[in-house]
């Protein structure tokens, strides 16, 4: 489990919709979660970001994750939901 072993996760999901209501489900079940978009201005991504790198949340949902050129060797899982869609 995220948050027995300390592991990072990166969850991408197709809809700004999805990522939230998914960052709110994991949060509601005692995952340290942060979701990020679009909608969120540079700065805010950027404190997500660096709240993953220091180990005040476990894990980032969003959308287009990887075009974020994200380099975040704390992460162990990269989860990608409904890839076919």
């Amino acid at each position: 489990r995220i948050e027995l072993y300390g592991d990072k996760s990166l969850v991408m999901t197709t809809t700004k919709k999805d990522a939230e209501a998914l960052a709110g489900w994991l949060c509601d079940h005692g995952i340290r979660t942060k979701y990020m978009h679009c909608d969120l201005d540079t700065v805010a991504r950027s404190k997500v970001i660096h709240q993953l790198q220091a180990g005040e949340i476990d894990t980032i949902v969003g959308v287009n994750l990887l075009r974020e050129g994200l380099d975040l060797p704390q992460v162990s899982l990269v989860a990608v939901l409904n890839a076919d869609q």
